[in-house]
């Protein structure tokens, strides 16, 4: 028996390697369902009581759902590789955490549903990776904040965004913005107070706008018409002038109703008449400084307070009328106030408080007090103190007059040679002082609160500024900088100078950019070089005509050099005297011979023959009817030229 087996088991084996084994059908994970009549792999896992997504998942698979389940979270591995999925559904599962990345494999993801769960925030990493995405439906989470970085993904791609029944109570609006294929917003029941102007205008194919049942009180306009579809209803409506828009657009059954003001609340928007819907100019009920007069490089405060309707914005004017901004010396609140972190003499002077809204705007001067620092001047090898009688236009410490070192005003500096650009700026020696390291030079104008410095050799006397502009007011301060000590000692005043220079000459046009101005060079530097090249061309053809003009033709040495034969130039023998032309015959026109036809000029030409008329030909034979062979005849000058040479 085992002699039979052994040969059928062989038998078995050879006759089915030639036959194709299918491979295996994808594994379905337990509890889930994997129709094999759909269309594309899917895996139906919903309602089948899981606790985390199915390690044993299709990788392949098109669509994916796992709703209604117990999955509290998705870790970066549950859906790696997947890269095939289109569809994948995780609503109401209760999920608490995102994994950073966890969607990260899933570039060909078009709807994903997280609605239904417990989601407390977005940051940036957690929807990493989905590039083709489409639809996002995040709706009834705990959503309390969304980063500005989590819709930057799918920005470009996204059309439809929920966001509703979260308690968000702000949006990245400017992420929201940047969404160009956005087609549907729905942000109802959230905790939302704003929409910003002009951040639903950005977005040009939104076609629905949901914003029901949050804390607006007022809402920008909505580009139109027709524009996108709009449901505001279940907000506390300021109802003034800015909602005109909203009550002209309103149609019936709208459901956006006024909260305020109190004659207008619970009223209908689109019941209330246009003319009830005014605005209140602003008032400026408070301004005033905090301390009003500060010591130079001390903190100061300016408050503001203004009524109106609506609530007017504040901003403040600067003593040069420019509008402040913050800085690293000046701070604006959002309450309206003004801090000045260090105080300068650039700042003695009103600032105005302006309030402006929609009806109009109102302003109210606060003057700050900023008293200078005092100058020490050196006083028998001590510092002394003195200060000026009031504030100065720059925040430059002004020194000079007496001392020890000189009569009255001999340590002043000078300022001469002044341009509208430059100036030269002279200070008096000072005595030999032991740790003098260099000479500091420190100026700023009129227009700009920044210091320029210079530092010079010790040996210095003088120095010229180039860097000035014209038309301003420019305070300057020469110091040296000693070494006494371990820090070194602060810098001694030599002098100081106010100094104004020129103003700009009316018309003249403001001094070329850089870039302007060296493409100007570029531009003169190749016309120049093209000019002389046109020029030397120029030269060079004239020299030419010239010297063809002053060359002699070259002289004829031997007239049978120029007919068939003859001797050679040097053995040219005289020529005999030449015959008489016979008379022309009748009807011909008369001609001066041979010699006719070759005038006297002051330089030697051919001999030409004359082949018209019945005159003989000059190659004609011994009695041909043409005459005997006419020889070439010259000028008594061609005689001449021809004897000189």
């Amino acid at each position: 028996m085992a002699k039979l087996l052994v040969p059928l088991v062989v038998l078995g084996a050879v006759s089915g390697a030639g036959v194709p084994v299918s491979p295996p059908s994808p594994r379905c994970p337990p509890r889930c369902l994997c129709p094999a009549a759909a269309p594309s792999p899917t895996l139906l896992c919903a309602r089948t009581g899981l606790l985390a997504v199915p390690p044993s998942l299709d990788r392949g698979a098109v669509e994916l759902r796992l709703a209604d389940n117990f999955i509290g979270a998705v870790g970066r591995a549950d859906f790696a590789n997947m890269s095939s999925l289109v569809h994948l559904t995780l609503s109401r599962n209760g999920l608490r955490r995102l994994a950073p990345g966890a969607f990260a494999d899933l570039r060909a993801l078009r709807a994903l549903h997280l609605d239904g769960n417990r989601l407390p925030a977005l940051s940036g990493p957690q929807l990493r990776g989905l590039a083709s995405l489409r639809h996002l439906i995040l709706a009834n989470n705990q959503l309390a904040a969304i980063d500005a970085a989590a819709f930057a993904a799918f920005a470009a791609t996204v059309e439809d965004l929920d966001l509703s029944h979260n308690n968000l109570p702000a949006l990245p609006w400017d992420a929201v913005a940047a969404m160009g294929s956005l087609a549907t917003l729905t942000l109802d029941h959230n905790l939302l107070e704003r929409v910003p102007a002009g951040a639903v205008a950005r977005l040009p194919r939104l076609a629905r706008l949901d914003l029901t049942a949050n804390r607006l009180r007022a809402l920008p306009p909505v580009p139109g018409p027709p524009g996108p579809a709009l449901a505001a209803g279940g907000n506390p409506l300021h109802c003034n002038c800015e909602l005109l828009w909203l009550r002209r657009v309103a149609q019936p059954g709208r459901l956006e109703t006024c909260a305020t003001p109190a004659p207008l609340a619970g009223r209908l928007l689109g019941a209330v008449p246009e003319e009830e819907l005014t605005c209140r100019a602003p008032a400026v009920t408070a301004a005033a400084a905090h301390p009003p007069a500060v010591t130079e490089g001390q903190p100061l405060r300016l408050g503001c307070a203004a009524v109106g309707d609506p609530p007017p914005a504040l901003h403040w004017l600067g003593p040069d009328g420019r509008v402040v901004q913050n800085g690293s010396r000046r701070s604006v609140g959002a309450d309206g106030s003004l801090e000045l972190r260090v105080a300068t003499l650039r700042d003695h002077g009103g600032f105005t408080c302006v309030a402006a809204n929609a009806a109009g705007e109102a302003a109210a001067r606060v003057d700050v007090v900023v008293v200078p620092l005092p100058v020490p001047r050196a006083r028998d090898g001590e510092a002394a103190v003195a200060a000026e009688a009031g504030p100065g236009p720059s925040d430059m410490a002004q020194a000079g007059g007496n001392d020890t070192w000189g009569g009255p005003g001999e340590r002043r500096a000078v300022a001469a040679e002044v341009t509208g650009s430059s100036a030269r700026i002279r200070w008096l020696p000072q005595r030999h002082v032991p740790g003098v390291r260099m000479v500091q030079i420190q100026y700023n104008s009129s227009a700009d609160d920044a210091l320029v410095y210079r530092l010079l050799p010790p040996s210095s006397r003088t120095f010229v500024l180039r860097d000035l502009a014209p038309g301003r007011l420019y305070e300057l301060c020469v110091s040296t900088l000693r070494v006494v000590g371990d820090p070194p000692a602060a810098p001694r005043p030599l002098g100081c100078v106010s100094f104004a220079t020129a103003a700009a000459p009316p018309g003249c046009a403001a001094p070329p950019r850089p870039h302007f101005l060296g493409g100007t060079v570029i531009i003169v530097i190749g016309a120049a070089i093209a000019a002389s090249v046109l020029v030397f061309i120029l030269i060079l053809t004239a020299r030419w005509k010239a010297a063809g003009a002053r060359r002699p033709p070259p002289a004829l040495t031997s007239v049978c050099s120029q007919t068939n034969g003859g001797p050679r130039p040097a053995e040219t023998p005289e020529l005999p005297p030449l015959p008489p032309l016979p008379p022309p015959a009748a009807g011909a026109p008369a001609a001066g011979g041979a010699r006719g036809l070759f005038p006297s000029h002051s330089y030697p030409r051919r001999a030409r023959p004359r082949r018209h008329g019945s005159l003989p030909r000059l190659d004609a034979p011994e009695g041909s009817p043409l005459g005997p062979p006419l020889r070439p005849s010259f000028g008594s000058t061609h005689w001449m030229l021809e004897s000189t040479v």
